[in-house]
């Protein structure tokens, strides 16, 4: 479908009319259907913010029975969906009843092309005010990103990518290596978004056999398969509306590849061992640690399927990358487990802090986080040492040569570690580093630190 051209729904079972009605909006990409049941699937399909519609359809085309119960539906299922009614030149009564039911106005048969256009045109009008109305208030009401604990200037960089993508519909695929926090910044994803009051769907691609996994995905219809006792929805369909992630997408078996890759063009499913297409509107976030362009060149992923998925790309850094960030998440995740193990007062004692500095974390804030939960439960007294946290440190930093890049990167490693160290107190900081607040504060607003 053209994406420049807005969709409007014309439900009309007269083809001459159908053909007659799409020259006249051709400015709008038509969308046709002819009975109550074929409107519905394209209404889920296309999400048509304006809907012209016949009250008089199949199969008693002379009752407008089956038009009002059409406009109740489309009412219940996209209450801001603006329906314009067809209605005979004496038929008024019908008319308000379909005011009344939520239309958004009616005009007469045969119709006026311009009057029509007209009206078609100040529906998307009030349609569209609405949605900017909706906006400004949910970027009033937004929730905010909760969950990511981070000074780093290039994980808040993330954040706020993160932050502008919620809003919108992209497809995000997360890159980074086991433990970043891929799913994290999924949820994130969805709990900003307007999907939020609904279903966030997990499944890992790779802890389920390839055998059971499209009926995982998909869902089946009753006797597909011995043992198939009932229709049972897959992880697509039962994420309708909401957010559906797929992490681990690179081990995603090549057979599926196809069967996603129609989904996300055409946005239905089938179920196993069923015929009927069934639409599906949901968010689609994906995450893997693998490289997957180097499976595309292996021939073990689809190139088309990873430009269909890398709409949007966010590449998480490794822990060990992010300067002060361990020692910040650590005194996060010592307050969190002494709370849980009614452990009051718990801290990180110097030498403690120094070895989770100087440990490269290669399972990332997974293994930090496993790491500090033992040393809580483990610890003989309210400070954890570095025997607790019971890891060995590793070392080794890349040269650098330029004096002015030197002095900055130690500058800016200082502040990052003093901060965290001072888990955030700026006067303390200020007097560990031996300078002013002031001072502070210039060196923090240059390094872009907050």
């Amino acid at each position: 479908m053209n994406e420049a051209r807005k969709p409007l729904l014309i439900v009309e079972d007269d083809p001459a009319l159908q053909k007659q009605m799409q020259w006249a909006f051709d400015k709008y990409e038509t969308v046709v259907a002819n009975d109550r049941e074929s409107a519905i699937a394209q209404l889920r399909r296309y999400e048509p913010a304006v809907v012209t519609m016949d009250l008089g359809l199949p199969p008693h085309p002379d009752d407008p029975t089956e038009g009002l119960q059409l406009l109740d539906e489309i009412h219940a299922m996209a209450p801001d969906t603006k329906v314009i009614v067809l209605t005979g030149q004496n038929d008024q009564q019908n008319a308000l009843k379909a005011i009344a039911l939520g239309a958004h106005d009616f005009c007469p048969k045969p119709f006026d092309p311009a009057f029509l256009t007209w009206t078609i045109d100040q529906a998307f009008r009030v349609h569209d005010l609405q949605e900017e109305n909706r906006r400004l208030l949910t970027a009033q009401n937004a929730p905010e990103m909760s969950g990511i604990i981070t000074r780093d200037p290039e994980m808040l960089r993330i954040c706020r990518t993160i932050e502008k993508l919620a809003p919108t519909s992209a497809t995000v695929l997360i890159l980074g290596e086991s433990g970043t926090g891929k799913e994290l910044l999924a949820r994130a994803l969805h709990d900003l978004s307007p999907r939020r009051g609904l279903r966030f769907v997990a499944i890992n691609c790779a802890a389920i056999p390839e055998n059971l996994l499209e009926s995982e995905l998909f869902g089946y219809e009753k006797g597909a398969f011995t043992g198939a006792a009932k229709q049972t929805l897959g992880k697509i369909e039962t994420a309708h509306r909401g957010t559906l992630f797929l992490d681990e997408i690179g081990d995603l078996p090549i057979s599926l590849q196809a069967k996603l890759l129609r989904f996300l063009q055409e946005r239905v499913i089938e179920r196993v061992g069923g015929r009927q297409e069934i639409p599906v509107d949901v968010r689609i976030v994906c995450a893997t640690h693998q490289v997957l362009k180097d499976h595309i060149v292996a021939g073990r992923f689809r190139e088309d399927l990873y430009y269909r998925l890398a709409e949007i790309v966010v590449d998480i850094p490794p822990l060990r990358f992010r300067k002060g960030d361990a020692v910040l998440l650590a005194h996060g995740f010592v307050r969190k487990f002494a709370a849980e193990q009614r452990r009051s007062s718990m801290t990180l004692g110097a030498d403690a802090l120094n070895v989770i500095e100087a440990y490269e974390w290669p399972g990332n804030v997974r293994e930090l986080e496993n790491v500090l939960k033992r040393a809580v439960i483990m610890a003989d007294s309210s400070m954890i040492t570095g025997a607790d946290i019971g890891i060995a440190p590793g070392s080794g930093t890349a040269d650098m040569l330029n004096l002015r890049q030197v002095r900055d990167e130690a500058e800016r490693t200082a502040v990052l570690r003093v901060l965290s160290r001072a888990n955030g107190n700026l006067s303390k900081a200020a007097e560990m580093l031996g300078i002013s607040r002031p001072t502070l504060y210039d060196l923090m607003h240059r390094f872009g630190l907050k």
